[in-house]
């Protein structure tokens, strides 16, 4: 019978985005499943609570997915129902929805790693690997349930789609057709844009990460409501890198400073060597966790440990980003990563001082080693933007025997080549590490099967192997005539796979530990102070007597009386800046809470009860903030 209304279209179309919505559910629970010690949901009501407020959310990311699917359903047209229109429908609904939402599943395992939902700023990552088929079948074998998952709702949802059908009805070629049809495409259309945006309010913006914290109790769960295609979707080619006027320059030469200069230590060149341990958390740690007090505590570190006794170290360090790139930007550049990485950024590509180019200038010779293939992490570019002199790869290193089968070679091997290299550099040299080994798949090598205890999560064998290396790292180096004139610097790029509850707390989360060795231990003793990577560039200039003017967001760990502690670091889509008594959280724009030093996991926010301290805090916070932004913007990194 011929139609004039498409009642039956448009229930059809309702059905299908509903199951979007169905399995869009499925993910998140998927989500909580995999990383509910994370996330501090504690019961039910909770959970769907905050589900209730995840639906905002998931709406803008299907209507963006199902945006062609929805138009080509509803145009107004007369084959919308035809068999052969119906079947193109649906390979664009699945094409369109399942590649956009199977990035939920990359959460599953990633989120431990970065305690954020995946951005678009992991496409940056990707790019500089040259194994990514290699990558992507360990993964496979590794994480096979996730997969299986991920297959086993695909074809759930094709079954239930395929469960109701447009009815084949032929329309009347007349007017009211055409009309009805325009009138409710244009009507859908309408809704699909407020769906996108969150509502229709002109005075509000389109909803974004950070509203995802609007109705949380702790700032965890805001990855719990928001979803990964949304995170994705609302950071394409987005550019939060700013000029931003928050407080005057007097406030930002008060509280950062940010150009230091040292006059404490007499000048010298002794060599500089910075180990940067691939993502050895410093849970990992005994020397770094005796003020803890958690209860059965093991650490996997002995030979770190027992170098511990002889060192500076600092107990309540901090990493400036999340990943492996942000870490080399901020130990050796003094550049933090927050919402977005620097390094992934427009405004990478410019002079920047940097403890390389002060040495440099010193007359150092400059290396990098990492024993993966040339240009991975993106090591490599941005060492050539710092001007490190001499890169070393797996391609110099130029023996596959070694090669763990997926990210590099392994560290021991690799650890002793660098050895050999050094061994032949002129005096004073400056050489960086990075290490591989303790990176997922968390693997060692066959003969050492057995020698390092598996301990509690999959990463604490790779953490026992990566220090014996270091081990026979240094039982070598110090027969050499250079060990006793080199400052050596042990960090960790970011943290990874938590065990101890203690270390799940918010502001626990990505802390790192800071060691330096001298042969002559002169700078020796434990630091409970607040640190962090950016504080290792000035640190050494200070440590080797460099008594010009250099740009410098950290401070040096050795100045006593000098600028005061502090940490400030990016996570739960808030700037969280830590110094004195208390521990400020900041959107970008206003203060949204203040916390205790002590209260890690963010229990009571005493933003009602704000103090003298406070208001300098969110001073603090904001000059930090503006003077980051104006320098990146502005181009200004250099001196």
């Amino acid at each position: 019978m011929p139609k004039i209304f498409r009642g039956n279209e448009y229930k059809v179309l309702l059905y299908r985005l509903l199951l979007a919505y169905v399995f869009y559910f499925f993910a998140r629970l998927l989500f909580f499943i995999y990383n509910a010690s994370l996330l501090n949901i504690s019961s039910t009501y909770e959970f769907f609570r905050l589900y209730y407020h995840g639906l905002a959310f998931d709406t803008t990311a299907i209507l963006y997915s199902n945006g062609l699917f929805i138009i080509l359903s509803i145009i107004p047209a007369v084959v919308n129902t035809k068999r052969s229109y119906q079947n193109m429908l649906f390979y664009v609904y699945f094409i369109c929805n399942i590649t956009i939402w199977s990035t939920n599943f990359i959460d599953l395992i990633y989120y431990r790693f970065i305690f954020s939902r995946t951005t678009f700023a992991v496409m940056d990552s990707l790019e500089h690997e040259s194994n990514k088929m290699v990558l992507f079948s360990n993964f496979l074998v590794n994480y096979w349930h996730v997969f299986l998952l991920l297959f086993v709702l695909s074809a759930g949802w094709i079954y239930l789609y395929k469960k109701v059908k447009v009815r084949p009805e032929t329309p009347m070629i007349h007017g009211k057709y055409f009309i009805f049809s325009t009138v409710a495409f244009l009507g859908i259309v309408t809704l699909a844009i407020g769906g996108i945006r969150g509502d229709f309010k002109k005075s509000t913006r389109p909803i974004n990460l950070l509203d995802a914290n609007r109705h949380v109790t702790n700032v965890s769960q805001g990855d719990f409501v928001l979803n990964t295609p949304f995170a994705i979707i609302r950071t394409l080619n987005v550019n939060t890198f700013k000029n931003v006027y928050m407080v005057s320059d007097k406030d930002i030469e008060t509280y950062v400073q940010p150009i230091k200069e040292y006059h404490n230590n007499p000048a010298s060149k002794p060599n500089v060597v910075v180990l940067i341990m691939e993502s050895n958390g410093r849970e990992y740690f005994g020397s770094f966790n005796k003020n803890q007090n958690i209860p059965g505590f093991k650490g996997y570190t002995p030979f770190v440990d027992s170098l511990a006794q002889h060192s500076l170290i600092f107990t309540n360090a901090y990493a400036n980003g999340f990943k492996s790139i942000h870490g080399m930007s901020s130990i050796l550049a003094g550049v933090p990563s927050f919402k977005d990485a620097y390094t992934s950024s427009a405004f990478v590509k410019q002079k920047t001082q940097s403890l390389v180019s002060v040495l440099k200038e010193e007359g150092y010779d400059t290396s990098f080693f990492h024993g993966a293939p040339n240009g991975s992490m993106g090591f490599l570019g941005f060492g050539n933007i710092l001007g490190i002199e001499h890169y070393y790869g797996k391609t110099e290193y130029n023996n596959d025997a070694d090669f763990d089968g997926v990210w590099g070679i392994w560290d021991e091997p690799f650890f002793h080549y660098m050895k050999t290299v050094l061994d032949k550099k002129p005096q004073p040299f400056m050489a960086t590490l990075f290490s591989v080994s303790s990176h997922e798949p968390y693997k060692v090598p066959e003969k050492y099967a057995g020698k390092f205890p598996k301990g509690d999560v999959n990463i604490h064998e790779g953490i026992g192997y990566s220090d014996y290396a270091l081990r026979q790292f240094f039982a070598a180096a110090e027969k050499e005539p250079w060990f006793k004139n080199t400052i050596f610097v042990l960090v960790a790029d970011h943290a990874n796979t938590i065990f101890y509850d203690e270390y799940r707390k918010e502001f626990m989360r990505n802390t790192v530990p800071i060691l330096f060795y001298t042969a002559d231990e002169r700078f020796k003793g434990v630091n409970d102070d607040w640190a962090q990577q950016i504080d290792i560039y000035p640190t050494i200039l200070d440590m080797i007597g460099y008594q010009k003017p250099f740009r410098s967001w950290g401070r040096s760990l050795i100045n006593e009386g000098g600028q005061e502690p502090f940490v400030i670091k990016f996570s739960a889509n808030l700037y969280q800046y830590m110094s004195g008594n208390y521990i400020c959280t900041f959107d970008g724009k206003k203060v949204v809470g203040f916390y205790d030093k002590d209260d890690k996991g963010m229990l009571n926010n005493l933003i009602s009860k704000r103090t003298p301290e406070m208001e300098i805090l969110e001073i603090k916070v904001k000059s930090f903030i503006q003077d980051y932004m104006n320098r990146i913007v502005d181009k200004k990194l250099d001196i």
